[in-house]
């Protein structure tokens, strides 16, 4: 994860309420206009104690889900280009479902293992 958010990010960061954070957290609650139009919500939890590892990032609309268009940009905005970052579907025993519309972007510290590049054409 990036050590510090673009300027839009942090223009976008909540400093009231609840999930509140200080500039330059690497974790927080985002508002920001999506680039293609909508009302984006972006949490990013960062590698926090209770983490065990892992960095997270949740994307979500109030009436859609975002795109695959959408998911790169936000994934742009918080990791480098190098870094491998991955959306999950877990098991369905695992499954939780909080809300109908938001994704979610996690990339293990230690890096994540990928298939072969030519598998991922």
């Amino acid at each position: 994860m990036r050590n510090k958010f673009s300027d839009l990010m942090e223009k976008a960061r909540l400093h009231d309420g609840y999930f509140a954070s200080a500039p330059g957290d690497r974790h927080g609650m985002f508002m920001i206009t999506a680039p293609w139009g909508g009302q984006m919500l972006i949490m990013s939890s960062g590698n926090g104690p209770d983490a065990e590892g892992w960095e997270h990032v949740s994307v979500s609309f109030d009436k859609r889900a975002p795109s695959w268009r959408e998911m790169c940009w936000v994934k742009a905005q918080f990791w480098r280009d190098d870094e491998c970052v991955v959306q999950f579907h877990p098991a369905g025993a695992d499954y939780v479902n909080v809300h109908p519309h938001c994704l979610h972007l996690w990339r293990h510290v230690d890096g994540h293992p990928t298939p072969p590049k030519w598998m991922l054409a």
